[in-house]
């Protein structure tokens, strides 16, 4: 697990779900890029990590140009 206790993905809604991910939105987290909401996830590794945790997900530059 590398220290995380949660973990957010913009994919493929179809493909993340079968490892645990849910809709990032019922944790109250959005995604900085345009995406449908159903392809931004999120998945606890921690049971409760994103409990009160709201709010927009930034990605580090180097990830702007990915397409």
């Amino acid at each position: 697990r590398r220290g995380y206790s949660a973990v957010v993905v913009l994919g493929h809604p179809k493909y993340y779900p079968r490892f645990g991910f849910v809709p990032a939105h019922t944790f109250g987290l959005t995604c900085e890029f345009p995406s449908p909401p159903e392809a931004f996830m999120a998945i606890e590794l921690e049971p409760r990590t994103l409990r009160g945790i709201r709010g927009l997900v930034r990605y580090l530059p180097q990830f702007a140009g990915v397409s």
